[in-house]
């Protein structure tokens, strides 16, 4: 009996070391297949060096990093000449974040350099070993996004209230800016837009691309937008609604991009500080940042680029032999007399000059020799989409405008992804 329990007694024993033995034998299996991840940015492993990050700060050169890095200027001068043709290493733009790569073992002195202009763009040298210096431009994708939103006080606090890019704003407001005045909008005007936005790394926004449909609804009434090239030969791309009519006109609504009016043509206006006097304002003042580019509201010539005590810097465009328009107050003119000009062209920027309390453009525009409000003003529309084209373009609206109607009007942000195949661009990214 005793030897029959002392084989028990073995047997089990044997049993648990063989566990122990497969526990452990599956232990270091597992251990043995993990895998090691590497984190690759920049060309390099990150994992295997230790990264110090910083800030261009206001003085700083190239040569004085590498220097306090304990690089010397000999030694900086070669790599300086092997690199030129690669790097521009002159252009440090204050506040900008570069790294410095060293070994685990030591940090002596950086193994490489990389520097960040901007989000799409970076430069690298390598420090040590076989020296070389690279500028890459990171891979652009262009996705296909669709937003909507119902305005409760202003179009930009919609857009933000919404989660959308508020560049939007900027970008109806172009679409728009003959058939809607943006400065009059009302508490339940609505609006849908399928869009373009571009993406670095899969998640950070260089900004929209350029808007492909929207549907805007003002005090009740509806207007769409189709981007669409409307001249092949010249690569003129305009706006039609449904019905193929080209939302475009002959003058913009405003001579700068989405400022405000901060002061309309009125011929009763009375100021104060003239002992409330009526002194007409013939003008549309449009205030807006010193420094914001002027843009001239139709195509034609310069007739005047001057400077007068009351007008400031000035610069007056005749269209045609009916209209001409004024634009005062410049900071400095771009145009001189004599000059065409297209609608669009930049032809100075906002200032303060002459009679003004602050920055902005007053807008002058003349009818038949008057002076007059271009509000209210039936405005030429420009010119209409062949009829060679018109066919080929309600083909090609037809299904943007069924996705369009297929977005739902709702006041929280929608933003969804409507094109799945993201197209890889590689753009020059200005700093």
């Amino acid at each position: 009996m005793k030897f029959n329990k002392l084989i028990i007694l073995l047997f089990f024993s044997l049993v648990i070391q063989g566990c122990e033995s497969a526990k452990n034998n599956l232990t270091i299996q597992d251990s043995s297949q993990v895998k090691y991840v590497p984190n690759i940015r920049f060309g390099y492993d990150l994992n295997k060096f230790k990264v110090v990050e910083k800030k261009i700060k206001r003085g700083d050169t190239f040569g004085a990093i590498l220097e306090n890095n304990s690089i010397d200027y000999p030694e900086v001068y070669k790599i300086l000449e092997k690199t030129k043709k690669q790097v521009n290493t002159r252009k440090l733009v204050v506040g900008k974040a570069y790294k410095l790569l060293f070994t685990k073992d030591s940090i002596s002195s950086p193994i490489a350099i990389i520097y960040e202009p901007d989000v799409a763009t970076y430069w690298k040298i390598q420090l040590r070993d076989s020296v070389f210096g690279e500028t890459v431009k990171k891979s652009i994708k262009i996705v296909t996004l669709q937003g909507s939103g119902v305005i409760k006080s202003s179009l930009y606090e919609t857009m933000l209230e919404s989660g959308l890019n508020d560049q939007l704003t900027y970008f109806l407001s172009d679409v728009y800016a003959w058939t809607i005045d943006f400065f009059r909008l009302q508490k339940g005007d609505k609006f849908k837009v399928i869009y373009t936005e571009r993406f670095v790394d899969d998640s950070i926004s260089l900004g929209v691309n350029h808007i492909k449909a929207a549907y805007f609804e003002h005090k009740g009434k509806g207007l769409y937008a189709f981007e669409f090239e409307s001249d092949n030969d010249k690569g003129i791309i305009d706006y039609f609604d449904e019905n193929a009519k080209n939302l475009r006109r002959a003058f913009l609504k405003a001579p700068v991009k989405f400022s405000r009016i901060s002061s309309r043509y009125n011929l009763k206006r009375r100021i104060a500080y003239y002992g409330n006097r009526i002194r007409p304002h013939k003008g549309t003042d449009f205030a807006a940042s010193v420094g914001t580019p002027i843009i001239a509201t139709a195509s034609g010539k310069v007739v005047k680029a001057s400077y007068t005590r009351g007008n400031g810097n000035y610069v007056t465009v005749k269209h045609n032999n009916t209209f001409t328009t004024q634009y005062l107050h410049m900071k400095k003119r771009k145009v001189r007399k004599g000059q065409n000009v297209k609608q669009g062209d930049v032809i100075g920027w906002v200032g303060m000059t002459g009679n003004t309390s602050g920055p902005h453009v007053c807008y002058r525009f003349w009818k038949n020799g008057r002076q007059v409000d271009p509000f209210r003003q039936k405005l030429p529309q420009a010119k209409p989409i062949s009829k060679k084209l018109k066919a080929e373009y309600l083909s090609f609206m037809d299904p943007i405008k069924t996705d369009l109607d297929c977005v739902p009007f709702e006041p929280e942000f929608l933003k969804t992804l409507v094109n799945q195949n993201e197209e890889n661009q590689t753009n020059d990214v200005s700093e």
